[in-house]
């Protein structure tokens, strides 16, 4: 079990430019401030990943994405309302409101609003995180702190216990405009 004040502490770290490592529903995640440049860059060199491919968001609930969604049609908002907390990733137009060490090359930007009770914590002390599988290119996400451990030796500044959310695999990812699936879950 996982304390509320090793929650707080991790947040802090999150706050103060940190890289933590947490469970989420299917893998291990890592996870930093989207808003911190060093930071956000700092985790793609652990991770050996492109800035260019961008990254995924993570929140606690669909209000932590009200910058991204107030101009959207609400067809598409409810669309998005309907499957979080849950599962399912979705590909949304950014409109140049995110930048680009999370964008990527890409026009929209990648959002969950996560239904794990620890990452929900986590995101409501402080707000958005990236939330990006825990292994470097190439290797199977990490299905365990120890595997995590392994593969980022005192590389990261937490590594929030806990355990996964039960899920075989990692989120559905779709578009948002086209309701095309991009990743099967």
């Amino acid at each position: 079990m996982v304390s509320r004040w090793q929650i707080q502490q991790a947040a802090r770290v999150v706050r103060q430019g940190g890289i933590i490592a947490y469970p989420t529903e299917a893998v291990w995640g890592l996870g930093c401030d989207p808003w911190n440049e060093l930071a956000v860059e700092r985790l793609l060199a652990l991770k050996e990943r492109p800035m260019n491919k961008g990254l995924i968001l993570v929140a606690d609930s669909i209000g932590q994405f009200d910058f991204l969604l107030e101009d959207l049609p609400e067809i598409w908002r409810d669309r998005l309302a309907s499957t979080w907390p849950g599962p399912n990733t979705w590909l949304v137009p950014h409109q140049q409101r995110l930048p680009e060490w999370i964008t990527g090359e890409h026009s929209s930007v990648a959002l969950r609003v996560s239904d794990h009770p620890l990452v929900r914590e986590l995101c409501a002390l402080t707000g958005p995180l990236v939330s990006t599988s825990a292994n470097p290119a190439g290797r199977p996400a990490a299905r365990s702190r120890l595997r995590v451990e392994q593969y980022f030796p005192r590389q990261l500044d937490k590594v929030l216990g806990g355990t996964l959310g039960g899920r075989k695999n990692p989120s559905l990812i779709r578009d948002l405009i086209s309701g095309d699936v991009i990743r099967p879950s």
